[in-house]
């Protein structure tokens, strides 16, 4: 069966599906010992708020929702930890999420390439994101995409959790 994925923005009437993917996700992350996202983060609002900015990208596949990305240029003021200059503009990547039932069928390969066109777009030279330092399968993913790790830093909003952070050149 060959399916067809779409990337898109996201809007507020794919809500109900983006709290699915939620309610999915964070048992698989909490089994893996990856506290990153709970009951209370991310939320409606934070995705409403992603929308409204017209920064919440989604995976459609054949119709459903396969995987989201707040595709922004908001950095965490902790990346100086890692040396990244906050005042070079650079795509980050938040709150990547693929549903289970829509694993190892590249969603969050075409999320990434997403933000990776944004930029281009943009004329933009740096990608950053960073993952929980549970997360093993963002950490094999990045850089088979590029993405160079920079090093581990803390989030003030998630205290208590280590996070290692990419970074991707473009040329």
């Amino acid at each position: 069966m060959i399916r067809s994925m779409t990337i898109r923005p996201a809007i507020l009437a794919d809500m109900p599906a983006l709290m699915n993917l939620l309610k999915n996700v964070i048992p698989l992350m909490h089994e893996a010992g990856n506290f990153q996202w709970d009951d209370q983060y991310p939320n409606e609002t934070v995705f409403g708020n992603d929308i409204r900015k017209e920064q919440l990208w989604v995976a459609d596949i054949d119709g459903q929702l396969a995987g989201v990305a707040a595709l922004t240029e908001d950095q965490e003021p902790e990346y100086e930890q890692v040396g990244f200059d906050l005042s070079q503009r650079a795509v980050v990547t938040h709150r990547l999420a693929v549903d289970p039932a829509f694993r190892g069928q590249g969603v969050a390969v075409a999320l990434l390439e997403q933000a990776e066109k944004i930029a281009l777009e943009r004329g933009i030279h740096f990608l950053r994101i960073d993952t929980n330092s549970e997360n093993q399968t963002t950490q094999k993913l990045f850089p088979k995409l590029g993405y160079l790790y920079a090093g581990d830093i803390t989030l003030g909003f998630r205290p208590g959790l280590r996070f290692l952070a990419y970074e991707k050149k473009l040329a």
